[in-house]
């Protein structure tokens, strides 16, 4: 096995270089820094390869969501349906406008939204539910739709993990009525910071432009252009969550091949052919007719079989030089989710147990095979010590 101390492997490392240092620097020479023509051309092919008629450029997928309710008119005391495991943002943007997050379990094969649950918590009070495509594949997107037409909620889907996913042939960004991505520096897909929000409605994407820049009037970006006027009018309370030019020059083009995603592929099929092998790990699976972005992997520990918990796992991979993350604390484990609606652990009983047992790897399209070795060779080698 490769000395320890010649592996140091990162969680994640960025899939940027030249080409997008170039493309950075092209836009701070043009004198132009703030959001111009350079959004408006990354929307517009954005869209495209999605297959919507329109992406709103955002400063995060935190923005974007949060666009996405104010759009549907969400109200003080509505509720939204938000899988419990999933970051606070998914669930974070529903408090902003005085609603409540009504949290749903999740389902034990793909950890994504269980629309069973989500039917059971659904109230006169509810609004919309916010499937999020965890790790990167996608929720039971018709059990969800279907779910919405019945009860006719608003379906916003959090595609922060699914860059570029698919659902039965059809690329997430391209099924709901609102999906929201994420460009943060860890997503397969990175502006840095940033974020996009597609939509086949013309009405609620005119909101979303409006309300991302301070609520100003059609074309606010041009006031400082040549082209464009002093003359503004502000239409209602906004925010300032417009991307940027410098942000929208970084991402390479919006091509055949999807991004890094064959990358990740191959690295989660390296490591699903190897630990599948033993009986103390549990693989992802992706679901029949579903592409998954893989923009985690995710492995399981199976509890009964070994002798060590989930966090001495992580450090022990850790002390290895192999830095791993987990995704995520339950919202419902958390005091803020705790303290202000009064969920327990018994109220999630999928998503409590399966926090136990799971770890992300490493998986970057910049892995070296050496690496990939390495980090299984260690996990395989520590869970034969751990078998009981």
């Amino acid at each position: 096995m490769t000395k320890i101390q010649e592996q140091i492997i990162p969680f994640h490392s960025a899939d940027v270089g030249e080409q997008e240092a170039q493309a950075a620097a092209a836009v701070v020479r043009s004198g132009w820094l703030t959001m111009g023509a350079k959004t408006i051309e990354f929307e517009q092919k954005f869209a495209s390869y999605v297959g919507a008629k329109h992406a709103v450029g955002v400063n995060s997928c935190t923005a974007g969501l949060h666009l996405a309710l104010d759009a549907i008119g969400l109200k003080e005391g509505d509720e939204v349906l938000v899988p419990t495991t999933t970051f606070t943002a998914s669930a974070e943007v529903v408090v902003y406008f005085k609603a409540k997050p009504v949290l749903v379990d999740v389902d034990p094969e793909t950890l994504c939204i269980d629309p069973v649950d989500a039917e059971r918590r659904i109230t006169s009070k509810t609004r919309a539910i916010i499937p999020v495509h965890y790790s990167g594949q996608p929720c039971d997107m018709d059990a969800i739709q279907d779910l919405a037409a019945r009860y006719k909620l608003h379906v916003i889907e959090d595609a922060a993990h699914s860059l570029p996913a698919s659902y039965h042939g059809v690329r997430i960004g391209a099924i709901s009525e609102l999906t929201a991505f994420s460009f943060y520096a860890t997503k397969t897909l990175t502006t840095g910071e940033g974020g996009m929000v597609t939509t086949d409605n013309s009405d609620l994407a005119a909101r979303m432009r409006i309300m991302r820049l301070h609520g100003i009037g059609r074309d606010a970006w041009k006031r400082y252009s040549a082209e464009g006027s002093w003359y503004y009018e502000v239409l209602d309370s906004g925010f300032k969550y417009n991307l940027t030019d410098i942000q929208s020059a970084i991402p390479r083009a919006l091509g055949a091949v999807p991004f890094p995603r064959i990358a990740r592929e191959k690295i989660a099929a390296r490591y699903t052919k190897e630990f599948a092998m033993t009986q103390t790990l549990q693989v992802p699976t992706v679901r029949d007719n579903c592409d998954s972005a893989w923009h985690l992997y995710v492995l399981r520990l199976n509890l009964e079989q070994v002798s060590i918990t989930r966090s001495e796992m992580i450090e022990k991979l850790r002390e290895r030089g192999i830095s791993c993350s987990v995704h995520f604390i339950p919202l419902h484990m958390h005091p803020f989710y705790k303290q202000t609606y009064g969920y327990n652990t018994e109220d999630f009983p999928v998503a409590s147990e399966e926090y136990m047992r799971y770890f992300s790897l490493p998986i970057f399209p910049g892995m070296s095979s050496t690496q990939i070795d390495y980090v299984i060779e260690n996990v395989l080698e520590i869970m034969k010590s751990a078998m009981r």
